[in-house]
């Protein structure tokens, strides 16, 4: 299980064949679970890649669990969500 924490916010979530699901919007690091939002445009984007946003009520959820390896750019699940 990976361990996450606010610095993940802005990275993206890709899924087990290395296709994009998203961009991880805020980390709960108590309850271990990241927001991701599924189809950001290009500000929001922007405004994640530098950890000034939050999450939304269209955001998906995923628990720690269920995520693969953490890198300095993306998280990658284990399998697809």
């Amino acid at each position: 299980m990976a361990v996450l924490s606010t610095e993940d916010e802005g990275k993206f979530l890709m899924d087990a064949q290395g296709e994009q699901i998203g961009i991880v919007t805020e980390v709960d690091p108590k309850g271990q679970v990241a927001y991701v939002e599924p189809d950001p445009d290009l500000t929001e984007a922007w405004v994640q890649g530098l950890g000034f946003g939050d999450a939304d009520e269209d955001d998906l959820e995923v628990a720690a669990d269920a995520i693969g390896t953490i890198t300095d750019s993306e998280l990658r699940v284990i399998a697809d969500l």
